[in-house]
């Protein structure tokens, strides 16, 4: 620790040097603009207050709350003190916010008026919590500028191997897991990401995905890393987005289908100037993508990526090979492997593994299962692929074991929602998998058998499972069938999805 080291603090640090009076962060609903020197004194003035409030290296610092500078001192005072983020999902129902902050036992959580009412329900079952504080001044709790004190901040040597964000997973069999990311994670996706990117601080980042959300929190630290300005929406709209790429002069984002679709179907309402966004990466249909191209002349970055290979293992520009995940990052050593964990051939299907410095510390209090993920020296990500000759990566679906739905960029396992529909008492036997959907890039459906003389509507059953869980898990399709095929007594989950899972889902 220490001489090698290089956290996000020291980042923070770097920048108030290097572009002192240059516009760091601009908060398009209030205006509020701060330069990378006055982004620092910020931080500072919180760790100190967070210091004096007993905050300590180790410790969790849950935040629930939509974007805002506010947030993002937070993961700046945070890193300062060595501490630990605990972003969690504010789309999750109120069971699983409790879950996620619990599993996590920060000391401190902060929060969005917003959201006070429901965090407020849930503090009995949350005892590592010693203090409350909102992220405005406004609201139940303390208030967000009381806590940022004009003493001098001693300053913690943090590791860069230290962890500095728990981002929890969606549920497999039946509970989220909370990846661990250090400082060392996040920093080298930044580079990887810039390089990609060719990112400078003449660039505008449009901050628009959630914070909580590894492609959030990781753009808006490669943009801040570069210099560059931080553009943040706290809630995306697709028409005012349009506005501010224009009036901003934005040039890079992220995207999941569909908001690049909605930027555009805006931008053609309009006609709002949208060339300035010479770079978007993400995860989108070739229509759209070919559509962006078209409008803008900038250019599309596909990839693939995990929560847990710190957003990013492959990436390339789309136009060198359509439809590919692009190829292996510059610091990612990507081996594709059959169940023996034996490498496979060039043009067959394995699983993806990967190592290097972008490979997460591991699931927050889950040996067994970083046992298994991190076996052989390899991080086993549950993904399938293939490499084509020039070294492009194709991806082929997921195993079995971690079969996965991700409508709009959500992650989403069956499991979970199979396990809310069978607790209807209409209903006797389910299977939920994704299937293609015109909107979100992948929907999600349910197949279900009813118990003996009942009925269930479609609607009253996607209402009944987003009444219990985040409502963007909830089926867009359901189809009522007579029986379920099966092998062994289980269900074929093979060939439900040839029966049930075509275009017309």
């Amino acid at each position: 620790m220490g001489l090698y080291d290089f956290s996000l603090y020291d980042l923070i640090r770097r920048n108030a040097g290097c572009f002192r009076n240059r516009t760091a962060w601009l908060e398009s609903d209030t205006g509020e603009a701060v330069t990378f020197e006055q982004f620092k004194t910020r931080v500072d003035r919180l760790a100190a207050g967070l210091q004096q409030a007993g905050i300590k290296t180790g410790d969790r610092i849950g935040v629930v709350g939509k974007n805002s500078l506010a947030f993002f001192q937070v993961v700046g005072a945070a890193a300062a003190l060595g501490a630990i983020v605990l972003p969690v999902n504010w789309r999750l129902s109120e069971d699983e916010v409790a879950f996620n902050l619990s599993d996590g036992a920060p000391a401190m959580v902060f929060v969005d008026d917003e959201f006070a009412e429901m965090v407020q329900g849930i503090r009995s079952s949350l005892p590592s919590v010693r203090r409350m504080a909102n992220l405005t001044d406004a609201g139940p709790f303390d208030g967000f500028a009381g806590l940022m004190v004009d003493t001098p901040f001693s300053g913690t040597d943090v590791a860069a191997d230290a962890g500095l964000v728990i981002i929890h997973t969606a549920a497999v069999a039946g509970r989220p897991r909370g990846a661990l990311v250090s400082h060392a994670n996040l920093l080298c996706a930044s580079l990887h990401l810039n390089h990609c990117f060719g990112l400078s601080d003449s660039d505008v980042h449009l901050n628009l995905l959630p914070l909580f959300h590894v492609a959030g929190l990781f753009m808006a630290v490669n943009a801040f890393h570069a210099g560059a300005l931080n553009v943040n929406m706290s809630r995306f709209d697709a028409e005012r987005a349009v506005s501010l790429i224009q009036s901003e002069k934005v040039s890079v984002l992220f995207d999941f289908s569909p908001i690049l679709g909605a930027i555009l179907d805006a931008q053609q309402k309009s006609g709002d100037d949208i060339t300035s966004l010479r770079a978007v990466m993400g995860l989108d249909g070739p229509e759209t993508i070919e559509r962006y191209q078209r409008t803008t002349g900038g250019c599309f970055y596909n990839m693939y990526g995990q929560t847990e290979t710190s957003c990013l293992t492959t990436m390339g520009r789309y136009d060198d090979r359509p439809g590919s995940a692009g190829r292996p990052i510059p610091m990612g050593l990507v081996a594709l492997v059959d169940d023996a964990d034996n490498p496979v051939a060039t043009g067959q299907v394995g699983e993806i593994t990967l190592k290097g410095p972008m490979v997460f510390k591991g699931y927050w209090h889950l040996e067994e299962d970083n046992a298994h993920t991190f076996r052989n020296g390899r991080h086993h990500t549950g993904d399938l692929g293939r490499f084509d000759e020039d070294g492009f990566l194709w991806y082929a679906g997921r195993k079995p074991e971690k079969e996965l739905i991700k409508p709009g960029g959500e992650n989403v396992y069956p499991a979970e929602v199979e396990k809310v529909i069978l607790d209807h008492p209409a209903v006797e036997r389910t299977m939920v998998f994704g299937v293609p959907d015109p909107r979100w890039k992948e929907g999600i459906k349910a197949v279900c058998v009813l118990k003996a003389n009942m009925q269930l509507t479609e609607k009253e059953l996607i209402d009944f499972v987003g009444g219990r869980i985040a409502r963007f898990k909830k089926p867009q399709y359901v189809q009522f069938v007579e029986s379920l095929p099966e092998t062994d007594g289980r269900i074929d989950r093979a060939a439900v999805k040839a029966l049930y899972g075509g275009e017309n889902a």
